[in-house]
């Protein structure tokens, strides 16, 4: 799969969904763009180590940064590697004493990772595919979104971003076809299930996380420990 490289284009809040934010990657060598909605924190995470501000006390990727520092691991690079049910997965790509390893990981964490370890970030040119966009600008210097210009798989439209469904819908419908329309409701209905689904369950946690003060341990810094043998004499 051919691999593209991606930089930080912008932060800024999240058209789509309230309280949320939305990091900007582009192609260093074009034009496509690639939204990824995330968290309040992670974004403020993004930002901090943007500005290169230094806080009065490590914030959770700071601690990581610090954590890979004293074991002598290094962060190669991030992959976006996949795009499911409109779900962006990453990987950290990390390097000790010569060996090679990978963890899962968020994309916001693997982003804000990459940014303190000025490391590359890559996808796949499949993920720009489904989920790319590119700025158009428009009399008055405004900008708009559209799709990228790579043909989409009617095969495979869970891959979609939503606006590409909601617009492929309106078109099945102006040329009445019945099958595709019904196809693109059933993907959009899902797709609200689980989203709706998916905030009930980050309200419990977060009402459980809030009640209680219990720690947020990160799934891939355990992984991380996994790798690491440490030898207490």
């Amino acid at each position: 799969m051919k691999r593209i490289e991606l930089e930080i284009v912008a932060l800024s809040h999240s058209m789509t969904q309230s309280h949320n934010y939305a990091v900007v990657l582009g192609e260093r060598r074009g034009k496509r763009r690639l939204p990824i909605v995330i968290g309040s924190f992670e974004a403020q995470a993004i930002a901090v180590a943007l500005e290169r501000m230094v806080p009065n006390r490590p914030l959770t990727h700071d601690l990581f940064k610090n954590a890979f520092d004293a074991f002598d691991i290094q962060l190669k690079e991030v992959i976006i590697s996949n795009l499911l049910d409109g779900i962006f997965y990453a990987r950290l790509v990390c390097v000790k004493n010569g060996e090679l390893f990978e963890i899962d990981s968020r994309t916001s964490d693997a982003i804000a990772m990459a940014v303190r370890f000025e490391c590359p970030i890559f996808t796949y040119d499949f993920i720009l595919e489904a989920a790319g966009v590119i700025l158009e600008e428009q009399e008055g210097g405004s900008f708009s979104t559209v799709p990228a210009p790579a043909e989409l798989d009617e095969d495979a439209i869970e891959t979609w971003p939503i606006d590409a469904l909601r617009g492929r819908l309106q078109e099945s419908l102006d040329h009445e076809e019945s099958d595709m329309a019904a196809k693109i409701r059933d993907d959009l209905k899902r797709r609200e299930e689980k989203d709706s689904h998916r905030k009930c369950i980050d309200k419990c946690i977060y009402a459980e996380i809030r009640g209680l003060m219990l720690p947020v341990f990160p799934r891939f810094f355990y992984s991380l420990f996994l790798h690491i043998q440490v030898n207490i004499n």
